[in-house]
């Protein structure tokens, strides 16, 4: 995985994870607090997430072969699509039955100092581990919004693990929020209330994760300034006098296809036609170096063909990415 895949992000969420679920856990034995085994539970499920998306980034590095000759760029969305089910199966689900089990059924918290003490303990660790996914986001988001981030992402690790830091920072704080109105009532009710916020917490969460990577997944044109760095370097004004059309299709986070049809003088040889796509194909790369597999089909430019096609795939004319 290239460093753009955020490793180090999800190392960090990783160990971070696993300390705080077993934390969790050993507060939720002495407390008997709902809230602490949906959040145990949810950090367990995180730190499966996380080991998810190494092993996906692991398969991604593959050579290609004869069967699949593209690669295996596209392991990485599979694993982040697993991420948000798991997200929801095993994290959202199982708290909103804990959270419906204790407002049946509340009973008082014991021991408030284990639930509230690891509660600190966990935000504060994960707002390191939030901190680091910011860090290393910010390293490639350039102007973006954090929205327009998580949207417009190709690699799907930081996006996966921003979602699931935030989405644990606020579960924590719900779950503090439950737990310090049940020990102030006396009524573990709130407890269990607690418990179901997260639950629905980690759903919508997983909504979002599922419908990006499904874009991904089904493939996703390169971003705006990467066709427009593309369409400048095929057109030379010499040997290429126009883009008819082009497609650009993501392998894989790191990975480009580029389709073109592109426009030659009438007289040139085969030999200069050629060389004009060899030179063009060099110019894309050095413009946009994710630019691996290049297809460029020489046309004539026929201004009569471009006025009368009503689908630029079909006849010379517009511009279709």
């Amino acid at each position: 995985m290239s460093a753009s895949g955020g490793t180090k992000a999800i190392v960090a969420a990783l160990a971070a994870n696993l300390a705080i679920a077993v934390a969790k856990f050993v507060a939720f034995l002495f407390s008997g607090s709902s809230s602490m085994l949906a959040e145990s539970v949810h950090s367990l499920a995180d730190s499966g997430n996380q080991g998810l998306l190494l092993l996906g980034g692991k398969k991604a590095q593959r050579e290609a072969t004869p069967q699949h000759p593209f690669g295996y760029g596209r392991e990485r969305y599979i694993y982040a699509f697993l991420v948000s089910i798991v997200l929801f199966s095993v994290g959202g689900m199982f708290a909103i039955y804990e959270g419906y089990e204790k407002i049946k059924d509340p009973h008082e918290i014991e021991h408030w100092y284990w639930p509230v003490g690891v509660l600190v303990f966990a935000i504060i660790a994960e707002s390191f581990s939030f901190r680091t996914a910011i860090k290393e986001s910010n390293a490639i988001r350039g102007g973006l919004s954090w929205t327009e981030f998580v949207r417009r992402a190709k690699a799907p690790e930081l996006p996966v693990v921003l979602l699931e830091d935030l989405g644990a920072l606020v579960g924590l704080v719900l779950a503090l929020g439950g737990v310090g109105l049940a020990l102030a009532t006396g009524d573990g009710i709130w407890d269990g209330i607690g418990t179901l916020c997260i639950g629905i917490l980690l759903i919508l969460i997983a909504i979002v994760l599922a419908a990006e990577t499904k874009s991904l997944l089904l493939g996703e044109s390169a971003g705006i300034d990467d066709v427009k760095n593309i369409e400048a370097a095929v057109v030379d004004g010499d040997t290429v006098t126009r883009l008819i059309h082009m497609r650009t299709l993501h392998l894989g986070p790191e990975e480009l296809l580029v389709a073109a049809k592109i426009a030659v003088r009438h007289d040139d040889s085969a030999t200069e036609v050629a060389n004009a796509i060899n030179a063009a194909e060099e110019r894309i790369r050095v413009a946009v170096p994710i630019a691996r597999v290049i297809y460029l089909e020489p046309d004539i430019y026929s201004e009569t063909a471009a006025s009368a096609g009503e689908n630029p795939a079909k006849a010379p004319g517009g511009s279709v990415h």
